[in-house]
């Protein structure tokens, strides 16, 4: 599992960006996503990464 830290998440719209150490670029996860309460940034998570139409998508995010 990669870890990382919610960036952004965008309430009324249900979705957010992880900011990882292994990578430049953030990777998107839609709250439905989101395994405990409400995701909020700065929120150290794990997750897993699966590619989607649009680049990499997180899946199984949780609180670390």
């Amino acid at each position: 599992m990669a870890t990382g830290t919610i960036a952004r998440f965008v309430h009324d719209k249900g979705f957010g960006f992880i900011k990882t150490e292994d990578s430049d670029d953030d990777v998107f996860f839609h709250h439905s996503a989101f395994q405990g309460d409400e995701p909020r940034e700065g929120q150290t998570v794990e997750f897993e990464i699966e590619e989607s139409d649009r680049g990499p998508r997180a899946k199984n995010v949780t609180p670390a």
